[in-house]
Order: C-alpha cells, then sequence, then structure tokens
C-alpha cells in the first residue's frame, strides 16, 4: 500500500490551467482499481492518494504521467506502508489482494 504526497511546487500558479488532466488522471488511477482515496493537503499545500495493488515501479511510472508532475506543479513524493491491522471493511489492505 503507498501513500502518495503531491506538494504544490513554486508553479503553483498554473494548475488552473492543467486541473482538468490531472482530474482525469485521478480518475483513470481509480478506474483501474488502484487509487483508493484522495484528497487535499491542508492548509492549501498539494493532495494525497491513497494505492495499493500495484508494484512501487508501477505507481512511479503512473506518476510520473500526472500533469501536475509533468508541469512541475507539485513534487511527488511516494510512501511505501506494510499495513499490519485495519478495521473490518479494510481487511483486504493486509492481504493486499483485490479491491473493496
Amino acid at each position: 500500500m503507498f501513500i502518495i504526497f503531491l506538494r504544490f511546487s513554486t508553479q503553483k500558479a498554473d494548475a488552473p490551467a492543467h486541473m482538468q488532466e490531472h482530474k482525469d488522471w485521478i480518475q483513470a488511477g481509480f478506474d483501474a482499481g488502484i487509487f483508493l482515496l484522495s484528497g487535499s493537503l491542508s492548509p492549501n499545500q498539494g493532495g494525497a492518494i491513497l494505492a495499493h495493488n500495484t508494484s512501487l515501479a508501477a505507481l512511479e511510472g503512473r506518476v510520473a504521467q500526472d500533469p501536475f508532475v509533468i508541469h512541475n506543479i507539485v513534487q511527488a513524493e511516494i510512501a511505501e506502508i506494510a499495513p499490519a491491522k485495519a478495521v473490518a471493511n479494510l481487511e483486504f489492505l493486509i492481504s493486499g489482494k483485490g479491491k473493496p
């Protein structure tokens, strides 16, 4: 399981020009069963995505295709987590198998 941190760079002002492409990229991650959750980092620092069902190398490739990354609007950091305990409806994350 992974957390992707997308922290705004000095090019933050360019975000509106690429927002729809970025949203489409996020939706493609959900459609592929890779992204579980996405949202903003407060206060106005960027965003974060919870991902699973992929390898680090594949995720790095996916993140490199984010228009915000391509246009240097955000700097991406991927943190890998080895889940050990979860509430019942998130136990699928511990086994690393399948979708919710």
